[in-house]
């Protein structure tokens, strides 16, 4: 009789061991920022948590726990050709978070890698409508126009993608090195074009510059003047080679200082 009361006492310890067991497995803890789908038997009952929750083993179910804070992603497009049909390599980031925990247990399988996919595909359509010009100058607009896109297809899922970001287009070497000599010849043409405007402006410049010396021959005579004085002022030589056939010599020496008074004073009579 003893022998039967212990095996049924071991009995009773074991069974109750098991179910203290099961009672303790249906506690769980979960933080702040997520989120406890909770099922009967397969069907949705509700959200559970933030803190400390229980429920029935067996009965109950939580298949995932689901995080409200932003989640990132980066992915990239392996050689996509952009509308003028040129080889890159565009590597992107993804900030989303979970709006609708109901939705995202409910209507989708796997909301991050569904997500991710999404992103891939959009990428690669967004890059095949631009060209490699807008792609290089307009990235903040593609990174809008992607998170637009994105964000449409994940809205049924509860998912809000609250930004995405182009980070870096990836060119071939040999692309690069004939942007680099396009902008090179650009720069080149530019230069180019300033000089012979420079000139232009110059030769006008000086044929009006011209017909002021040649109707004033006292202006002239300063002209020279000056010249002289620039050169003897400039250099460490002390030789000043001067031509012997400058109009403006000239007209010194043959009009003589009474000359060039009379000069100055019909320019005078002229300017009153």
């Amino acid at each position: 009789m003893a022998d039967i009361l212990i095996t049924i006492l071991v009995i009773c310890i074991i069974v109750g061991s098991f179910f203290l067991i099961w009672i303790l497995l249906g506690f769980r803890v979960v933080k702040e920022w997520e989120k406890a789908p909770l099922l009967k038997f397969g069907r949705y009952k509700g959200l559970k948590g933030p803190g400390l929750i229980w429920y029935l083993r067996g009965i109950f179910s939580i298949p995932m726990i689901i995080s409200t804070r932003i989640l990132t992603y980066t992915f990239r497009s392996e050689q996509t050709l952009t509308k003028d049909n040129v080889s890159v390599s565009v590597d992107a980031i993804m900030y989303f978070k979970v709006i609708d925990p109901e939705s995202v247990i409910l209507k989708v399988e796997n909301y991050i890698t569904a997500t991710q996919w999404a992103a891939q595909t959009t990428l690669r359509e967004v890059m095949g409508k631009v060209e490699l010009n807008e792609l290089l100058s307009e990235r903040d607009q593609i990174s809008k126009h992607l998170q637009e896109i994105i964000d449409e297809k994940t809205e049924a899922w509860g998912i809000k993608v609250t930004s995405v970001e182009v980070r870096d287009v990836n060119l071939s070497q040999s692309l690069i090195d004939a942007m680099a000599r396009q902008a090179e010849a650009e720069r080149e043409r530019k230069a180019r074009v300033t000089l012979a405007t420079a000139e232009a402006e110059a030769s006008f410049k000086m044929i009006e510059a011209g017909k002021r010396y040649k109707s004033d021959p006292i202006a002239m005579e300063l002209r020279w003047m000056n010249l002289l004085y620039e050169a003897a002022s400039q250099g460490k030589s002390t030789i000043i080679v001067i031509p012997a056939n400058v109009p403006t010599a000239g007209i010194s020496a043959v009009l003589g200082p009474y000359g060039i008074q009379k000069i100055v004073e019909e320019q005078q009579k002229k300017k009153d």
